[in-house]
């Protein structure tokens, strides 16, 4: 990892854009569209306008490409990294609140695909070979007919 002069020596410490991109694994464009919505701190800049990152920001990085890859949505990422910051001692907020919120989340997705793989299977099963002629049959195991009522029929403007 390749540093700056230190600022004893009238310099800068830090790591420039590329350095702190290629060490976690993402590229530059990431790096300043998280800056933009906040999530990574501004760095400090040198006299010529180059960005210095401190060393945890890879970490920072790190975290929140993890994060997206449990599921949680930037603003979900900005959310628990803002808590992190100012949880001052309470164990309510942060990760153990986002992460029960996100499982809660993520096991009525399991459930939703769950009846998905259900029907679909009913459907191999039954043979339904056309989407079209199936949906008419009243035996059809797919949900047409809960899906195509009078309820999801698009309203018509009266003149």
């Amino acid at each position: 990892m390749a540093e700056t002069p230190s600022a004893a020596g009238g310099g800068y410490e830090g790591l420039r854009s590329g350095q702190v991109a290629e060490a976690a694994g993402v590229n530059p464009q990431t790096l300043r569209y998280y800056e933009r919505r906040g999530l990574l701190a501004e760095p400090a800049r040198t006299l010529g306008g180059h960005r210095l990152y401190p060393a945890e920001a890879v970490t920072v990085l790190r975290v929140i490409k993890t994060a997206q890859r449990l599921g949680f949505t930037l603003d979900e990422v900005s959310g628990l990294l803002a808590a992190a910051r100012h949880r001052h001692g309470r164990r309510d907020a942060g990760l153990a609140a986002g992460a029960r919120a996100k499982l809660e989340e993520v096991e009525r997705r399991i459930a939703d695909l769950e009846v998905i793989r259900s029907a679909l299977r009913d459907a191999l099963d039954a043979g339904c070979d056309d989407l079209i002629a199936c949906a008419g049959e009243p035996c059809c195991p797919l949900p047409f007919a809960g899906l195509a009522g009078p309820a999801a029929a698009p309203e018509r403007s009266r003149r």
